[in-house]
Parts: C-alpha cells; structure tokens; sequence
C-alpha cells in the first residue's frame, strides 16, 4: 500500500467535489489519500476495512503493552500455577 503522490494526494477542494469518487477509489484500491488544506497534509481518507484493522493491531499492541508493563512490575505468575488455579476452579463449579 505505497502512496502514488499523484494519484494519492489531493486538496480538500477536490474532495468535495468529487467525494463519491474518491470513496470508490480507496475502497477499490485499498490506498489511502492524504487530504491537503493550503497545501498541508491535513487527514488521510481510507477504506472502512483498512481502518478496522489498523484499529485491531493498535488494540493488540495496546494488550502487549500491558502484558510488557505487568512484567517489568513483577506481576506475573508462572503458567503451570496459572493453570493449577484454572484446574481448581472447573473442577470446583462442575
């Protein structure tokens, strides 16, 4: 998913008149374009799909933070404890 800088890159005045355009052109082709406003890159237009996954492997590199941050304070557990307890806990609700 490389950026075409010409065919990727618009200004906002050409979105608006060509929207309905521009959303079939990202979901087609699954490229974002970058949106300028007086000529700065202002926002990104990209398909729901792609969204959606950026947002899911943000959400897992979130947990794997946590996981890291867990670690490094000493709050982990070794896994056959962690799997004793779980054992315990099924055994003792059937």
């Amino acid at each position: 998913m490389a950026i075409n800088l010409k065919e990727d890159i618009k200004p906002i005045s050409y979105i608006k008149t060509n929207a309905a355009e521009m959303m079939k052109y990202v979901n087609e082709r699954k490229n974002p374009i970058v949106i300028t406003q007086n000529g700065e890159a202002k926002a990104v237009l990209v398909d729901i799909e792609t969204y959606q996954k950026t947002q899911d492997a943000f959400a897992l590199l979130n947990i794997i933070r946590l996981g890291e941050n867990d670690i490094k304070n000493g709050k982990t557990r070794p896994a056959d404890e962690v799997f004793l307890d779980l054992r315990k806990k099924i055994i003792k609700n059937d």
